[in-house]
């Protein structure tokens, strides 16, 4: 689920991929659904392919984003993005407690928050998608034995 949800650089918000070609995407915002091309010039990230510097090992996004909606109980972070840094790393240190001080910045955690608000807002369920995809590759490897 998170592969196709993209952060664009310039554009606020998040968008959801629709289709690709060549040299542009196809993406709908999560906001407003409005569709927008993205051309190869724009910087693209898919939110399942970010993760977070702890002091042992990265951590990819989706484990936060779950952390974040367990800690909250479903609902919208309970720190705001204009929080002070301080605000924002003990926020963090909660969700998780090992990030790496040092490479993750104030900023990053302001869009991490700002990224699980927007995605619980839509009612995006990121977390059980990626259970049935766990669960649909356990039956077909048992199929294959």
């Amino acid at each position: 689920m998170l592969k196709t949800i993209l952060s664009v650089s310039g554009k606020p918000g998040l968008f959801k991929l629709i289709s690709n070609s060549k040299n542009m995407v196809i993406v709908e915002s999560i906001v407003d659904n409005k569709k927008t091309p993205i051309h190869a010039r724009d910087k693209v990230v898919s939110l399942g392919d970010i993760s977070i510097y702890t002091e042992t090992d990265d951590v990819p996004l989706k484990t936060i984003l779950i952390a974040i909606k367990n800690k909250e109980n479903g609902a919208k972070a309970s720190v705001s993005t204009s929080a002070k840094p301080e605000e924002l790393k003990k926020y963090f240190q909660e969700i998780l407690p090992d990030f790496d001080k040092d490479r993750v910045y104030p900023t990053d955690i302001k869009k991490i928050i700002n990224w699980y608000n927007i995605l619980t807002q839509a009612g995006l369920d990121y977390e059980k998608e990626e259970v049935e995809a766990a669960e649909n590759t356990e039956v077909e490897g048992t199929e294959a034995e």
